[in-house]
């Protein structure tokens, strides 16, 4: 019992040595009274203000700060791509207006519109997502466009819109399709000035014969969106006319995934999303492939090494005329052994870096 007690009494006088010092540091921190000055007989001092009385507003207490606002909660996190390859089909519109506005009409009437695929790139994504592999196709290549008949390959977007061409690349290769993007003259510049601006080596140096007649010199040129434009158009500069532009776009879309990609700015999953809201005002897509589907896609890619994609051409059988038509004649034999390869996760054997 004794030794009980003990302890008792030495909590207790811990208990207060905690309540000493406590008081002490209050007393430590309380401001000194300012010295008053010793009344004379002729001043009498001041009353004590009675608790009923309002202080003045000099007598304010001073209010606490307001709490730190809270941070704001983490972004969503975005849904990762289930592993298995992809095909998208890129198409760029020479239309004048609005790309979108005229694949709308088509899609609704039925009616053909004053467009045609000017760039027409198949872009296939391996399950990894760390390289692509591009097979551009000439716009004059002849081919059989599901219901319409033979065609120039171009013709397909002019007659049914982007359901039409992508079921004309699908017929071709022997392969779905999964999602197809569709840009236009003017959604080109808006990309390339909000990203601001991209850098292409340019392997040919020329000077365009479009709008500003911009010169491109050799080696590495920072190019805004007028420029990309015409660099991206440009044919009649080079020996071999639309085979130099093919690989021009490809070297575009090459520069503009490196812009993308440039020090890790897919792995933000902020500012994925807000690249997706952006590209909305310049993209046509196909149904289904909505904001959350393209933030998906984009967030895949994050791992991308742009120097390592591949890159051909669709082989062909030389040129010809049909119907008073200047046309390139597709070389089956070769096509069905890049649809096989496209097919079978092999187009490394022929898009090379």
């Amino acid at each position: 019992m004794a030794h009980g007690r003990r302890r008792w009494i030495a909590a207790l006088l811990a208990l207060a040595l905690v309540a000493v010092a406590v008081v002490a540091v209050i007393s430590l921190n309380r401001p000194a009274p300012e010295a008053q000055p010793a009344a004379t007989q002729s001043e009498a001092p001041s009353p004590s203000p009675s608790p009923s009385e309002t202080p003045s507003p000099s007598e304010t207490p001073s209010e606490a700060p307001p709490p730190a606002p809270a941070p704001p909660p983490p972004p969503e996190p975005i849904p990762e791509l289930p592993a298995a390859p992809m095909n998208v089909l890129v198409i760029g519109s020479d239309i004048r207006g609005n790309a979108k506005d005229a694949a709308a009409h088509t899609a609704a009437t039925g009616e053909a519109m004053d467009q045609r695929s000017d760039a027409l790139m198949l872009v296939h994504v391996p399950a990894d997502r760390r390289t692509l592999y591009i097979v551009s196709i000439n716009r004059d290549t002849w081919v059989d466009i599901p219901g319409f008949g033979g065609a120039k390959i171009n013709a397909g977007l002019q007659y049914g819109g982007i359901d039409m061409t992508t079921q004309t690349v699908q017929q071709l290769f022997g392969i779905t399709i999964d999602h197809t993007l569709m840009l236009d003259f003017g959604g080109l510049k808006v990309l390339v000035d909000g990203l601001g601006g991209i850098d292409v080596n340019v392997p040919i140096p020329f000077q365009s014969t479009h709008d500003t007649g911009h010169v491109f010199g050799p080696g590495v040129n920072h190019l805004n969106g007028q420029a990309a434009l015409e660099f991206s158009r440009e044919r009649y500069a080079f020996a071999d006319g639309d085979f130099q532009r093919v690989r021009n776009q490809q070297i575009l879309l090459k520069a503009v995934l490196a812009r993308l990609t440039t020090g890790g700015g897919l792995n933000d999953v902020n500012a994925v999303r807000g690249l997706v809201d952006f590209a909305s005002c310049c993209l046509t897509v196909n149904k289904g492939f909505d904001p959350v589907q393209a933030a998906i896609l984009a967030y895949s890619l994050r791992n991308l090494d742009a120097n390592a994609i591949g890159t051909m051409t669709l082989p062909t059988a030389g040129s010809g005329f049909v119907a008073g038509q200047s046309v390139l004649f597709p070389d089956y034999g070769a096509i069905n052994a890049v649809g096989a390869a496209l097919r079978e996760g092999r187009i490394g054997e022929f898009a090379v870096p």
